[in-house]
C-alpha cells in the first residue's frame, strides 16, 4: 500500500543559474524584501556584552548547515574549558521569549526544533532580541556566545560573523526572496563576514564567489555511529528539513538504501495523522523507520520509540580548521 505525504520544497527556478520568467516576475517583490530589510536595519539598537559572540548564520533560506556548524564550535568551546551558550530565534515555536530552553520541560512547538538540539549540548536561550537574551546568558554564567543565524539580525554586536553555504546550491539564482533563495546579497554579507564554512562538495562554483581575503573552510556530513545498525535493514526514511535529499543521499552514500524516502517541509510539524500513517507503514511493510536528530525532537514520545535517529557531524576538510576558526574569534 502506498501512502501519500504532503511535499514542499523550494521551487525549483531558485537553484537554476539563468533567471527565468517566475524569478523575473517576482523581482519587484525582492526590491520589497530589500527594502524591508534595510529599514528594520535602521531601528535596531545594536547591543554589546563583554564576552565573544561567534554568529554562524547563512545567506540563503535554510539548509546551509549552520546549526551543524554550531553545534560542532560548542562542543570544542566546551573541550577547551569555556562556557558558551547559545543564542537561538526560536524559529516556528510559539514562545517569543527570552526563555531558556529546557529540553525535558519545553517542546518543539514551545521553542522550535532547533534549540532542542542544542541544549542537549549547551544552555540555549531563545528571543528575537539577541541582546536582551545575551546578557542574559552572560548574567547566567557565559563566557562565551555562539548565535545559530542572525547574520541579519543586529540587535548584538557579533566579534566572528561565519557565513555557511551549501556547497551543492551555493546562492541559488543569485536573488533575493522571494525571486530566488536569498536573505542578503552575497556580496554584503561576505564583506561584513569573518569567515565562510562550505559545507559538501562545491557543486556550483560558490568558492570562486569568495573574496580572497576571507579565511575560507570546507567540511561534510557525515552520518552518526547510529548508520552502523541499519546495515542490511530494509529502512523507510522521512525527513522535514530545507532539503530532505540531504538526508537520504547522506544514508545512500554510507551503503543504507532506503525502500522509501519520504520529504516533509522544513520544521514541519508532525500531525497525529503523519504519525499514525508513519506507524502503519512501519507495521505494514516490516521495516525500520529513520530519521534525523532534527525531526526526532518533533515526534510524539510514542512514535520515537519506534524511529531510528541518525545524527549527523562535520567532518572538515583540514582537521584543525575549527580551531582556526576559534583562533579568528580571538584575534577579532
Amino acid at each position: 500500500m502506498k501512502i501519500g505525504f504532503p511535499r514542499l520544497r523550494p521551487p525549483s527556478f531558485w537553484t537554476t543559474p539563468q533567471v527565468g520568467l517566475p524569478s523575473r516576475l517576482l523581482s519587484p517583490l525582492s526590491n520589497v524584501t530589500a527594502g524591508v530589510s534595510a529599514w528594520r536595519a535602521s531601528r535596531m539598537t545594536t547591543a554589546h556584552v563583554d564576552v565573544p559572540v561567534i554568529c554562524c548564520g547563512n545567506l540563503t533560506m535554510g539548509g546551509a548547515g549552520k546549526t551543524t556548524l554550531a553545534l560542532d564550535l560548542v562542543r570544542l568551546l566546551t573541550a577547551q574549558g569555556y562556557r558558551p551558550h547559545v543564542l537561538s530565534r526560536g524559529y516556528r515555536g510559539s514562545a517569543r521569549g527570552p526563555l531558556r530552553v529546557e529540553p525535558g520541560y519545553h517542546s518543539a512547538a514551545t521553542v522550535g526544533d532547533e534549540p532542542l538540539l542544542l541544549a542537549r549540548v549547551a544552555p540555549t536561550w531563545i528571543g528575537r532580541d539577541r541582546g536582551e537574551t545575551a546578557r542574559l546568558a552572560v548574567a547566567m554564567g557565559a563566557d562565551c556566545l555562539v548565535m545559530d543565524d542572525g547574520l541579519q539580525n543586529l540587535t548584538l554586536h557579533q566579534d566572528l560573523r561565519i557565513v555557511t553555504i551549501d556547497g551543492a546550491t551555493g546562492f541559488g539564482n543569485g536573488k533575493l526572496f522571494p525571486a530566488g533563495p536569498l536573505r542578503q546579497l552575497p556580496r554584503q554579507g561576505l564583506a561584513a563576514a569573518g569567515a565562510a564554512v562550505v559545507i559538501g562538495p562545491d557543486r556550483t562554483g560558490v568558492t570562486a564567489q569568495i573574496p580572497g581575503g576571507l579565511p575560507l573552510f570546507h567540511a561534510r556530513l557525515i552520518p552518526g555511529p547510529e548508520i552502523r545498525r541499519l546495515q542490511g535493514r530494509r529502512i523507510i526514511a522521512f525527513a522535514g528539513l530545507a532539503r530532505p535529499s540531504k538526508f537520504f543521499t547522506t544514508l545512500i552514500e554510507s551503503g543504507v538504501v532506503p525502500l522509501r524516502c519520504l520529504p516533509f517541509p522544513d520544521h514541519h510539524r508532525y500531525t497525529r495523522a503523519d504519525c499514525e500513517r508513519l506507524a502503519r507503514l512501519r507495521r505494514e511493510e516490516g521495516v525500520t523507520l529513520v530519521t534525523t536528530a532534527k525531526d526526532a525532537v518533533r515526534l510524539p514520545f510514542w512514535l520515537h520509540e519506534q524511529v531510528t535517529v541518525i545524527s549527523v557531524e562535520l567532518l572538515w576538510s583540514e582537521p584543525d580548521a575549527p580551531y582556526r576558526l576559534l583562533d579568528l574569534l580571538r584575534s577579532a
